[in-house]
C-alpha cells in the first residue's frame, strides 16, 4: 500500500537531484533510486537505493518522478503506470508550480542555439529571463521564493513525453528528424512526444512551425484554437514570418518581421556559419521581437553571435586551414546541414549510429566532400557511404589521428568534424569528443 505523501525519484543526475531538492523545499518526503553508483548532494538527506530498478520496490510510493535519461519504457515504470501509480518527469512539477511566462523550444537539432540567443535578447527586458530544461540549469532549480518573470525552456522529447501537455505562451518546433527514436517505442512516438508542446495552446498563444507542408495540418488546427501561428524556413518574407531568403548570387539574408514589416541582415554580416544555423537565429529574432525587444538589440545580438561550442564552431586557422567543431551533430540530418555550409570540405565522421541510416548523406558527400576520415569502433556504414558517394576515405579510428592526417590533406580546404553519430563508443558525450578534437587541432599549432 502506498504512502500518500512519499515520492520516488528515479535517476539521480542533475535533474533527479533538482527534483528531490525541490520536493524537500516544499516539505514533501522523497527517496532516491539509481541503477548506477552515484553520490547525492550533501543537501539531500534522503534514502538512496542503488541497483536494478524493480516495480516491487516502488509499490509503497504515492508517485514516481523520472529523470529524462531513464528509458520511459523501463519494465518497472511500465508496470507502475499499468497499476495506476502517477509516473511523470520534472516538467510536470514545473508546470504545476510556475505561474510566470514560459517560452518553450523543441526539435531534434538547433534547440540550444535558439534558446541561448533568445535568452540573450530577452534578458534586456525588465525582469530579464531565466534559462533551463535540457540546457544548463534544471528547470526546478529556477523556482524559489520569488519565481522569474519569464523562463525559456529547451525541451527534449524525453521531458515532453513524461508530462501532461504544457501550455507555453510562445513555442517553437524547429524540426523532427530521426535521432532519439531508439529511446521511444518508435519514430511515431518520438514525433508525438515533440508535438505535445502545442497540445494545450489556445487563444493568444504563439506557435512557430517549419514551413514544410507536413506541418500545415497542425498549423490549421492551432489557428482554429486561436493560436497565432508563424512559419519559418527558406523562402521570402512575403511567404514566411522568419527564415532565410536565398539571393541570386548564391548568398542569403536572414529575415524576421517587426509589426508586419520585414527586417533583414545579410549572411555576410553574421559571424556564425551555416544556413541551418541562420534559420535558428531567425526564429530567435522573431521570438525576441514578439516580446518587444527593439530592432537594434536584435541586430546587435545576431551580428555578435559566434555560435556555441561543438555546434559548427570555428576553431580558427591552424596549419593553413580552418577547422570546425560540430561534434553535436549526432545524426545524419545534422551532418547534412553542416556540410551544406561549405563548397568543399574535408569531413571527419563516425561513431555510434544508433541504428540511423547514414546513406541519406550520399548526395551531399558526393558533391561537397573532398575526403572522409572515419573514426569510431564500427566504421562499416561510413566506409560504404564514402564508396557509394565516390569519395576517398581513410579509417583512422581516433579523433587525434583524423586531425593529424587531415592537416596534411589538400592545402587550404577546411576540416569539419560533424560525426553524424553519437559519441558513446569512444567518449562520455559529444562535448568530450568536441574537446578532444579542439585539443588535437591546438596541438598542431604547438608543433609548427
Amino acid at each position: 500500500m502506498s504512502d500518500d505523501q512519499l515520492t520516488a525519484v528515479i535517476g539521480m543526475g542533475k535533474t533527479g537531484q533538482a527534483a528531490a531538492a525541490f520536493l524537500l523545499r516544499h516539505g514533501m518526503r522523497c527517496e532516491a533510486f539509481d541503477e548506477k553508483k552515484i553520490v547525492l548532494s550533501p543537501e539531500l538527506d534522503i534514502p538512496l537505493h542503488i541497483g536494478k530498478l524493480k516495480a516491487a520496490a516502488l509499490t509503497r510510493f504515492s508517485r514516481i518522478i523520472v529523470s529524462p535519461g531513464i528509458n520511459w519504457n523501463h519494465p518497472a515504470l511500465v508496470e507502475m503506470r499499468a497499476n495506476g501509480t502517477p509516473v511523470y518527469g520534472d516538467l510536470e512539477l514545473f508546470c504545476e508550480y510556475y505561474r510566470g511566462d514560459t517560452i518553450a523550444i523543441t526539435g531534434t537539432n538547433g534547440k540550444t542555439t535558439t534558446v541561448s540567443l533568445i535568452s540573450t535578447m530577452l534578458d534586456t527586458l525588465p525582469g530579464g529571463i531565466e534559462v533551463g530544461g535540457n540546457i544548463g540549469t534544471p528547470m526546478l532549480d529556477l523556482l524559489g521564493d520569488e519565481d522569474p518573470v519569464r523562463i525559456v525552456l529547451e525541451l527534449s522529447s524525453f521531458q515532453l513525453e513524461r508530462a501532461t501537455p504544457i501550455r507555453p505562451r510562445w513555442a517553437a518546433l524547429l524540426n523532427i528528424q530521426p535521432d532519439h527514436a531508439d529511446m521511444h517505442v518508435d519514430e511515431a512516438a518520438y514525433r508525438e512526444a515533440k508535438l505535445r508542446l502545442f497540445a494545450r495552446q489556445g487563444e493568444g498563444d504563439k506557435a512557430m512551425l517549419p514551413a514544410d507542408q507536413e506541418w500545415d495540418g497542425l498549423a490549421a488546427e492551432l489557428k482554429g484554437r486561436g493560436v497565432y501561428v508563424r512559419r519559418f524556413g527558406i523562402g521570402s518574407p512575403e511567404m514566411l514570418d522568419s527564415g532565410v531568403q536565398l539571393l541570386e548570387d548564391g548568398s542569403w539574408r536572414l529575415f524576421w518581421h517587426h509589426y508586419h514589416i520585414p527586417e533583414f541582415i545579410s549572411s555576410d554580416d553574421l559571424p556564425s556559419k551555416g544556413i541551418h544555423q541562420h534559420i535558428n537565429l531567425a526564429v530567435a529574432a522573431q521570438a525576441a521581437t514578439d516580446y518587444g525587444v527593439s530592432a537594434s538589440v536584435v541586430d546587435q545580438a545576431l551580428t555578435s553571435f559566434r555560435g556555441l561550442p561543438h555546434r559548427l564552431q570555428s576553431l580558427g586557422i591552424v596549419a593553413g586551414r580552418e577547422w570546425f567543431n560540430d561534434s553535436k551533430a549526432t545524426n545524419p540530418d545534422a551532418a547534412i546541414a553542416a556540410i551544406q555550409s561549405f563548397n568543399q570540405v574535408i569531413w571527419i565522421c563516425g561513431g555510434l549510429r544508433k541504428g540511423l541510416d547514414v546513406s541519406v548523406l550520399k548526395d551531399i558527400v558526393s558533391s561537397r566532400v573532398e575526403h572522409v576520415y572515419i573514426i569510431g569502433k564500427d566504421p562499416k556504414a561510413f566506409v560504404k557511404l564514402a564508396e557509394e558517394a565516390g569519395v576517398s576515405a581513410t579509417f583512422v579510428k581516433t579523433v587525434d589521428q583524423a586531425v593529424k592526417q587531415a592537416a596534411m590533406a589538400q592545402q587550404g580546404l577546411p576540416v569539419l568534424l560533424s560525426p553524424a553519430a553519437a559519441s558513446q563508443d569512444q567518449f562520455s558525450d559529444y562535448a568530450e569528443r568536441g574537446r578532444a578534437f579542439a585539443d588535437a587541432v591546438k596541438a598542431l599549432e604547438v608543433k609548427r
